[in-house]
This record gives C-alpha cells, structure tokens and sequence, in this order.
C-alpha cells in the first residue's frame, strides 16, 4: 500500500498541477521507481490510495502500456491494439482506491483496506526512496512476532554543526553530519489488525496508531543504514534527478 493522497505543499513548484508521486525523476514519477523497489524483491502486488489529483494518477497506469512500448493499432469498427512488449511489466497489478481529498494517512489506510487479502501488508509513503533491502525487512517483521514494523534511519543534517567555546571560538566543524537520532523513513510492514486502532477519516496514522503501538510494545524498528531520501521540497527534487544523471541513484536495484 502506498500514500499517495498528499497535496505537497513544500513542492508546489512541482505540485500544483500534478500530485506529488507523479513528479518525475529521470523522466518516470517517483512512484514508478518506488513500485519498482519493491518488484525487485518480487512483490508485485499495489495499492494506491490516492486523493489529491488522484485522476492523473489513474491516467498514468490506464495508459501506461501505450506509453511505454511500440504497439500496431488495427482501425476500424473492432479496434485492436497488439503491444510489442518492450517495456513490458511482468505480473504486475496496481489498485487504485479513491480515499478523498482531506482524508487523514490513517483513514486513507482503513478506507483501501478492504483491498487487502493478506495478514500482513506493507505500507509506505510516495516521496521516498531508498536502497532498502524489503526482502529483510519482512524477514525481520517476522522474526519478531509484533504488529508492526517501521523502518528508521539517521539523516544527514541540513547544516553544519559547530562546538563553540564561551569565549565563541569554534572547537571543530563538522559539515551536515549524520545524525546520532534514528527518524521513520516509511517502509511499514504491519499485522493486519493495525486496522483496528484507526478510527476514521479524520486519524492520523504517525500519531494515534503508532503512539499505541509503541506504547503496547508493539511496534519494532527496522534499522536501516544505508540510502534514504524524502522528496519534500524542490531543491529535494533536483538532488534526486541530479543522482539519477549521473548514474549513481543508489535505489536503483533493478
């Protein structure tokens, strides 16, 4: 399952005429490398719960076949359409669940849950990425035994950090180090009964959710040290679409 009802107000830039998981890095919406990710460790399997121009999100896969191979369009009264398959994506199927457009993240969850056949599910959000290995992290949730998993790392400061003597001499600097605080960086897996602790609409899931699951011993962090990155502003944008030019995107798996 993935978040993909946001407005992205810190991103209008890119924003306001598309929804945020449609803007694009190396030319496909970061939700296509997302889904990607995941397809690398065989799931293949999609929920996307959408909201804030959820329609050009529903165009994108309605169309995406034609889009993304050479095909031969046969006219006439039964118009027939073969694909040549070069960009053929395998086993693949996406749902895709209007949730509204004030929806909160936790009632986004509970209204596309009824999609959900499985006991365990994994759920992220559709502006980061990673070199996640989603193979181990479902291993992990396992070896557990509790309802939920989340993922967590520890971000590079966005500035330089300085040990100041009184006198305002500086000791040392270091340039955006890495934090010592471990932050979530999505990449849920959750027991399907994680349901049952979202009340509505209007629930944000980071808060009442997970503040209970913690609360209950329930919830496990997943420690992961390598890539992640947040699209949440523009300058976030560029640096990804710089990565990826430069051929160096360390989420690429596949």
């Amino acid at each position: 399952m993935i978040l993909c009802g946001g407005q992205g107000t810190r991103l209008r830039e890119e924003t306001e005429y598309r929804p945020k998981p449609m803007v694009e890095i190396g030319g496909r919406p970061i939700l296509w490398h997302i889904m990607k990710m995941y397809a690398r460790f065989e799931f293949h399997h999609f929920v996307l719960c959408l909201g804030y121009r959820g329609q050009m999100i529903k165009d994108y896969f309605l169309k995406y076949q034609a889009m993304n191979n050479d095909f031969t369009l046969s006219l006439g009264q039964e118009q027939e359409i073969e694909f040549h398959g070069e960009h053929s994506e395998q086993s693949i199927s996406v749902t895709l669940a209007d949730t509204g457009l004030p929806t909160m993240t936790g009632g986004r969850v509970l209204r596309a849950s009824r999609y959900i056949d499985e006991d365990t599910f994994m759920l992220t959000y559709g502006d980061g990425v990673a070199d996640i290995n989603i193979e181990k992290l479902v291993a992990f949730h396992r070896s557990h035994g509790k309802l939920a998993t989340i993922s967590t790392t520890r971000p590079m400061s966005r500035f330089g950090e300085l040990d100041l003597r009184t006198d305002g001499m500086v000791n040392r600097f270091v340039e955006k180090p890495q934090s010592d605080s471990w932050s979530s960086c999505g990449f849920f897996v959750l027991d399907r009964r994680v349901l049952d602790l979202i009340d509505g609409d209007d629930c944000i899931f980071e808060r009442e959710p997970l503040e209970r699951l913690a609360k209950e011993n329930e919830l496990v962090a997943y420690r992961h040290d390598g890539f992640f990155f947040a699209m949440d502003t523009y300058r976030e944008y560029q640096h990804l679409n710089e990565l990826w030019s430069s051929g160096d995107a360390p989420w690429k798996v596949w």
